[in-house]
Parts: C-alpha cells; sequence; structure tokens
C-alpha cells in the first residue's frame, strides 16, 4: 500500500510543529525508558532500555537536522544566497546528524561497520553509487560512508514516504535529493527527474541510487521472481530465483543516468550482516547487534569501463548484480553465528508478518511486486 504524503506547504506545518511535538513524544517514552532501566538492573540484551534510548536520540537528532535547517535559511536568505556555500553547509549539517546516529547506534545498539580495504575512486569525478537495498539503516549507513570514506557530498533517489520524516523532509529536499512518488503514472516524469539529477552533479559529488528499489526480504524475493516470469522473463527469473540475497534490479534509474552523463565513474556497493533481519521481530531477538556487523564492500567501475548502449546496460546491471550476490552469500557463510540475530532464510520468512500463506499465492501486479520502481518500469524494458 502506498503511503500518502501531503504537499509541500502542509509539511512545511508540520516543520514549525515537530520541536512541541518532539517533546510531547519525549514524554510519552519516559515511562518506557524508566522500565528499561528497572529492567536492566538485571542480567540481559536491555532490549527496552537501548530501544528507547535510540529512539531517543534519533528523534532529537531530527529536530536538530530542522533546527539546523531554519538556522541556515536565516544565515543565506533567497536573495543573497550562493548556491554552492548553501549546499555545502547543509551537506556538513547531513554529515553531522549521520555522526551522531553512528555513534548512538554503536553506543546503543551494538551496531558498526566493518569496510573492506576497496579502492577508492578518483576524486576528480563524480559518481554513479549503485547500493543494495537490505535490512535496518542501510540507506544512513551508505550515505555516511559516501561522505566519509569517500568524500563526496550525496544525491539519493528514495521513497516519497521518507517525507513524513521532518529532518530528512526538510534537510535532503535542499540537497537536490530525488523522492520517487511511489505510485503510478509518469513514469517518463520520474525518469526524466532522475536524467536532470544526474546532470546536475559537480566533481566532489554522487548520485545514489538502489536499483531493487526496495529493502531485500524473502517475501518480496519470491514476489519478484514471480513477476518476472508472469511477464515472460524466463531467463531472468531463472537467475534471479538463483540469486535469493538480492531482488532482481531495475536498471531504469541507471540507464536515465548514464545515457545523461556518460563521463561518470560507477561505485557498486554492497553489504552484508543485517540484511536477514526482515520484520520488527527480527530486530528486537537481535538487540544487541554487537556480535555481528554490517560489513561493506564495493567495486570500481571506471566511465570508460561501463556500456552506454541500453541493452548492454540492462545486461551489465544483471551481471553486477549477481556478484553482489555471490559476495553476500560469500559473507554470510563465513560469518554466521549462533543465535537469532542471523536467521535461517525460511525461518525468517515464517516469522515475518509480511509473509502469509495467501499473499504467496496472490496475484502481483507490477505496482504490487515493486511499488518503489514502477515509475522506472516503462523506460527500463524489462519489467
Amino acid at each position: 500500500m502506498n503511503l500518502w504524503v501531503p504537499p509541500m506547504p502542509v509539511r512545511r506545518i508540520g516543520h514549525s510543529l515537530w520541536l512541541p511535538t518532539a517533546v510531547l513524544l519525549t514524554a510519552l517514552l519516559l515511562p518506557f525508558y524508566v522500565v528499561g532501566l528497572v529492567l536492566a538492573i538485571g542480567a540481559g540484551p536491555r532490549r527496552l532500555l537501548r530501544s528507547v534510548s535510540f529512539a531517543l536520540a534519533y528523534l532529537w537528532t531530527d529536530v536538530g537536522m530542522v533546527l539546523g535547517c531554519w538556522v541556515l535559511w536565516l544565515r543565506q536568505p533567497l536573495p543573497s544566497r550562493d548556491v554552492a556555500v548553501w549546499r555545502e553547509r547543509h551537506s556538513a549539517l547531513l554529515g553531522q546528524a549521520l555522526k551522531v546516529l553512528a555513534v548512538a547506534s554503536r553506543s546503543m545498539l551494538g551496531f558498526r561497520v566493518v569496510v573492506d580495504a576497496c579502492p577508492l575512486p578518483p576524486p576528480t569525478r563524480p559518481l554513479l553509487v549503485l547500493g543494495r537495498h537490505a535490512g535496518p539503516g542501510d540507506s544512513f549507513t551508505l550515505v555516511n560512508l559516501l561522505l566519509t570514506t569517500f568524500e563526496r557530498r550525496s544525491k539519493v533517489v528514495l521513497k516519497e514516504s521518507l517525507q513524513w520524516d521532518p529532518g530528512i523532509d526538510l534537510l535532503l529536499n535542499r540537497l537536490d535529493c530525488y523522492f520517487l512518488p511511489s505510485g503510478t503514472g509518469a513514469g517518463d516524469d520520474r525518469v526524466e527527474a532522475v536524467r536532470e539529477l544526474a546532470l546536475s552533479l559537480v566533481d566532489d559529488e554522487a548520485l545514489l541510487i538502489f536499483p531493487e528499489g526496495g529493502n531485500w526480504t524473502p517475501k518480496r524475493h519470491k514476489r519478484a521472481v514471480r513477476y518476472l516470469r508472469r511477464h515472460g522473463q524466463l531467463e531472468r527469473a531463472e537467475e534471479a530465483e538463483e540469486q535469493e540475497h538480492v531482488l532482481p534490479p531495475r536498471p531504469g534509474g541507471v540507464i536515465a543516468t548514464l545515457s545523461a552523463r556518460p563521463d561518470l565513474d560507477v561505485v557498486v556497493l554492497a553489504h552484508a550482516g543485517l540484511d536477514l533481519l526482515v520484520s520488527p521481530r527480527d530486530i528486537w531477538r537481535a538487540i544487541p547487534v554487537e556480535n555481528q556487523p554490517m560489513a561493506v564492500h564495493w567495486w570500481v567501475s571506471p566511465a570508460e569501463a561501463v556500456p552506454r548502449d541500453e541493452d548492454e546496460i540492462l545486461g551489465w546491471v544483471d551481471d553486477v548484480w549477481a556478484d553482489v550476490d555471490a559476495w553476500v552469500e560469500g559473507e554470510q557463510d563465513g560469518s554466521l553465528v549462533a543465535g537469532p540475530l542471523v536467521p535461517d532464510v525460511e525461518a525468517a520468512e515464517a516469522a515475518s508478518p509480511e509473509v502469509t500463506a495467501s499473499e504467496a499465492d496472490a496475484p502481483d501486479a507490477p505496482d504490487a511486486a515493486f511499488p518503489e520502481v514502477a515509475a522506472f518500469e516503462a523506460d527500463a524494458g524489462r519489467g
């Protein structure tokens, strides 16, 4: 089901009310925090205390993003605005917020990131970054990685529903990120928006796209395979069924970007570790996640090695995603730990509230199978 997002004037009212709303939410969370403190006296994972603490940290970080945006607007009113300085200051604000969340998630939830020693792309050209989408918090982690390790200001293609978060809405819109509508219709307009985003990139920027469209789950993987079969893409369906750790990529955004900017180097970001936590129950049982870090690996393809023909791009993206699947499988085989943190895929599917017997046999429309990427369907040519 698509989540309706109110228009910007209505959301601006929500932004102005976010501080008192946060105070109210904090008051509502405090009793749970006290209970968590009492329960933490005994031995155990202290899940309630950790969860409420992180929720409060996220809430007030988000408030800080909104207040920071207001301060930056006061420092640079529209008539005298230097666009380069405007973007640089907002990118720094995003980096500060992500740093706070990284520290909070490490200290409160045990979350940590282990980065492979991969070569970095040359700093002189903008990047197209293709990210795997799976598990809680991966988007924040990958954007933080681009800002810190890659030293690139990021523009992101992400779901429109994230604009319900006031901090994300205000800050990322000012950074010219694109919130992809999840409904049907106007697919060409959405692809054109991604193309224009690519054309706007300068040397110290990266465009982050998630070709899978949504977080990987066992349910979505099965529905993706079924969707390909129903639309006559039998070869891709067989490949997708074998590649059980990723969703088949939808390359419409990749095609739009590479067609507009043949000078872009491409980075493929893969990660594994928390991807099998596919339901709130899985996440709750896994806290703290200190025994299983998020491992991150990437591949760099220079612009000269990336195909530009549309059909060749389609095959290239499929091949790249096969490599991602193989790497994730290797990580899972080599780093499994006991306990609920890394559940068996079948067990995760059975425990997830997303998966029911009736849904498994339900017919899929394109939007139902891939709600976040229906926009690219007409342009992609392969689903």
